[in-house]
């Protein structure tokens, strides 16, 4: 039933991004440090508010994105909607996030109302001891769920890769992503039965130690076949595991 004393509630609208790449063979996040309140000198995920009813909430994205971090031509995806009541002391805030997964990206440039910007372990900041503003941790962890899902049925790792790799070198990424570190004979046998997966590049690459190692390039597929599954990928024992440390 219809109730002409009904208001709606006052919503704010926001975007967050979650920008991830690979920096020294390790998965890094975008963060920086708010320079106005609330949370004013934490560390946080870009973002920021839609400017008026009229701006599309990509392009709030990009603007914000551009702003705080510097970069541009970055591509973005949906990640998703946060609303939990009281997840901003401002009021009722929902954000839409954002997610972005790049190899090489440059130095963060702070401005608008960002203190700085700094590139940092995506490991640091999802342990216990960080703190992020808001519930920008939970949201860091959703987005890098998300790309590690990408690396099993994509072949995005391709794109962290130099045009021409090695085995080893594309399991670095995986290992990056992962978190984990992978039984390289199970990890190249599961790489050659991903038919398209990766293409023969000429000549081999010498080696300081050890055999000459065969060079590969991104192959035509971007959907994998069969997948790269997580759970199927043996890791190292624990023995040979403080061995390559």
């Amino acid at each position: 039933m219809h109730d002409d004393r009904w208001t709606p509630p006052r919503i704010m609208l926001a975007v967050d991004l979650v920008i991830l790449t690979l920096r020294d063979a390790r998965l890094h996040v975008l963060l920086i440090e708010r320079g106005v309140a609330p949370y004013q000198g934490t560390l946080a995920l870009p973002g920021g508010f839609l400017r008026d009813e009229e701006e599309d909430i990509e392009a709030a994205a990009r603007r914000e994105l551009s702003e705080e971090a510097g970069l541009v031509d970055v591509h973005l995806e949906t990640l998703g909607v946060y609303g939990r009541p009281g997840r901003d002391p401002r009021g009722r805030v929902v954000s839409v996030a954002h997610l972005a997964i790049a190899p090489s990206l440059p130095e963060p440039i702070a401005g608008t109302d960002a203190a700085g910007a700094c590139w940092m372990p995506v490991q640091e900041v999802l342990s216990t001891e960080a703190e992020l503003a808001f519930d920008h941790q939970h949201i860091v962890r959703d987005g890098v769920e998300r790309a590690r899902g990408k690396l099993e049925y994509t072949a995005l790792a391709t794109a962290f890769c130099d045009e021409t790799f090695t085995i080893s070198d594309l399991q670095q990424v995986y290992e990056a992503v992962w978190g984990v570190q992978l039984d390289p004979r199970n990890f190249y046998r599961k790489v050659q039965n991903a038919h398209g997966f990766i293409t023969p590049a000429g000549p081999m690459r010498r080696a300081e130690k050890g055999r000459p190692a065969r060079l590969f390039k991104a192959g035509p597929v971007r959907v994998l076949n069969p997948p790269m599954v997580r759970s199927a990928q043996a890791t190292l024992p624990h023995s040979a595991k403080a061995s390559r440390s």
